[in-house]
């Protein structure tokens, strides 16, 4: 398969890719709990407190990694939920000019070109394709990225002390634990490790930008769902059940939900922007704390 897609990204400032993605088990904890008390506008310091920082370290570290202060964030939430302005149509400047928000950020549109493995290839298992395969940092914590000369194949994230999934909680997947699931998906192929080629990839997709060429494969129907979760609006999310919809058969709600999850390419291909009926956030493949990250990342960016 082959065409162009286009999907909405975020840009933010010229910050080390490393220090966010340090910053990033602190953030997702940070979001959680700014998320369950901001009815109650706890101060700069409670918040702080919360993830074991200074009020001036916690304000300088939550800026530079999500783009806007807390209180700003803070306020986004607020708007978001008083009538979901947002969805509705209500003017974006309008909001963002009242609760005086301002970002360094700026999304624009990103066009990926999509390039498909054939089916023999895929049968054999990428038998004798040349692949690299390397870990660098992104704002979600540490990445795992594999490629082919086509593009990129793969695109996961690792959490190192990652714990066993209980009840609806997915904790992720270890930097090993990333690395196996992601080779093992081409198993005939010949896949050397490359960090540097791993570190421009992530600086290409969560930096400066441009044209990203993807190559994977996947069946007929884990096609048009994929397509159709590049549908979804950023800082939106919709059912397996409007995903499905979306993708020309309303009665394959459980089939979309297997094909979202055998989506090898995270964050470009938003599958973190697909839920389950109940709502809950539950089964996302690199964890449930990440994908509550990334919704709230694109969430807030949306409204600013």
């Amino acid at each position: 398969m082959s065409g162009t897609w286009q999907i909405e990204r975020m840009m933010t400032e010229s910050i080390s890719l490393d220090a966010r993605s340090a910053a990033y088990d602190r953030m997702a904890d940070a979001l959680e709990q700014l998320g369950e008390t901001w009815r109650e506008w706890p101060d700069l310091q409670s918040c702080a407190h919360a993830v074991g920082l200074s009020p001036s370290h916690f304000q300088r570290e939550f800026t530079r990694w999500a783009g806007i202060s807390p209180k700003q964030y803070q306020a986004s939430l607020a708007h978001a939920e008083s009538g979901d302005l947002l969805r509705q149509g209500a003017s974006v400047l309008d909001v963002t000019y009242e609760i005086g928000m301002s970002s360094p950020s700026r999304l624009h549109d990103l066009f990926i070109a999509h390039e498909g493995l054939s089916p023999g290839e895929a049968k054999q298992g990428g038998e004798n394709a040349k692949l690299k395969i390397g870990k660098a940092s992104t704002p979600f914590g540490m990445g795992v990225f594999l490629s082919s000369p086509r593009g990129l194949c793969g695109l996961g994230f690792a959490n190192e002390e990652a714990g066993p999934k209980t009840g609806f909680v997915h904790p992720g997947y270890s930097e090993a634990s990333v690395f196996a699931d992601l080779s093992g998906r081409y198993p005939g192929a010949d896949i050397v490790r490359d960090d540097s080629h791993a570190a421009d990839w992530a600086a290409r997709i969560f930096g400066d930008g441009g044209e990203i060429p993807l190559a994977l494969y996947g069946t007929p129907f884990r096609r048009q769902i994929w397509r159709a979760l590049l549908d979804i609006p950023t800082g939106e999310t919709w059912t397996y059940g409007e995903v499905a919809t979306a993708a020309g058969n309303a009665k394959a709600a459980r089939a979309a939900g297997t094909a979202i999850g055998a989506n090898t390419i995270a964050w470009l291909i938003p599958c973190h922007r697909a839920l389950a009926s109940d709502g809950r956030l539950h089964n996302y493949h690199w964890g449930t704390a990440r994908k509550r990250a990334m919704l709230t990342y694109e969430k807030v960016h949306t409204a600013i």
